[in-house]
Order: C-alpha cells, then structure tokens, then sequence
C-alpha cells in the first residue's frame, strides 16, 4: 500500500498557485501537491492527470513544498548568462573605448574588438561571439566598408562592367 500523502500545510498556497501560475511547470507543481491531498488521488493517478512520470510527479511534489516551506529558491531562466565569460558591466567598461572610436571614426575594427577579447577572457573567442557582444549593447546594425560597397566603388571594379584596358 502506497503511504499517505503529506503536505496539508502546504494546500492553500497550492490552491493559490493554481490561480495564479504563469508557467506550465508552477501550475504542475501546484497540482502535484493539491490533487493527492483534496481529491485522494494516488501519485500514479496524478501523474497520469498532469501528464508526468510518477517520479517527476514526485520531485515536483517535494520541491513545491521546498519552495514554500523557503528551503529552495525558485530557479528562472530570465537573465541568465551560464557561459558569459564578463558581467553586463565588465562587458560595458570593455565595449566603452570601442565606441568612442567608433563614434568618432565611423569605424568599428571587428578584428581588433575580437584580439581584444580573447586576451581580456585568456582563450579564443569566435566571431559571432564578438558580434552577440555588440548587440547584447544596441550595436546590431552594420555598415558595409567602402572598398566593399559597390556604390562606393570605382566604376571600372564594379562587377557587370568591361574595365579600361589598353591592351584590348
């Protein structure tokens, strides 16, 4: 026989999540908790219920007590940055003498930003990473070099034109 349900203390504020649960995982914790106790139910009904395996039912039974007996914080993806290898911060200081060149050449020297960076992190450093950098900063917008640019080009190095040569 399958031992009796704990968690009376925690019923309330499983009724309260329920009303007020913005992510799928809250809402399943919550009932986790709140089906076995009001409605009897087993925990491999209440798996079956919430669409989880008995054993996830568990965990996530135990942490919503966890959680609000205050023994585990809750854990949010917003704001992470598990592989940064500056603070917003640090990064901002890096960007600063960048920017102010930029802001005044019109320039904004990729390969030099990128030398840069990998010597600050002590490791190479690909250059999307360089280019998530500058915008995570508001720096997403690039402009084309001259010598790339066709409108810039001499009309001779433009591609679908014959090139002035004396020999023909």
């Amino acid at each position: 026989m399958a031992r009796p349900a704990t968690g009376r203390e925690f019923v309330e504020a499983a009724k309260e999540k329920i009303a007020s649960a913005k992510t799928v995982e809250a809402l399943r914790a919550a009932q986790a908790l709140l089906l076995p106790l009001e409605f009897g139910m087993s925990l491999e009904q209440t798996a079956v219920i919430i669409g989880l395996s008995k054993s996830r039912t568990g965990k996530l039974r135990t942490r919503f007590q966890r959680i609000e007996a205050g023994a585990e914080q809750v854990k949010t993806k917003k704001g992470l940055r598990n592989h940064a290898r500056m603070s917003l911060d640090e990064e901002v200081q890096f960007l600063t003498p960048f920017v102010t060149h930029a802001q005044a050449t019109g320039i904004l020297p990729i390969h030099q930003l990128k030398a840069e960076l990998e010597r600050r992190v002590g490791g190479s450093v690909s250059t999307s990473t360089v280019y998530q950098l500058l915008r995570r900063h508001g720096w997403s917008k690039l402009v084309h070099h001259v010598k790339t640019d066709a409108t810039a080009m001499h009309p001779s190095q433009r591609t679908g034109q014959k090139k002035n040569n004396p020999e023909t």
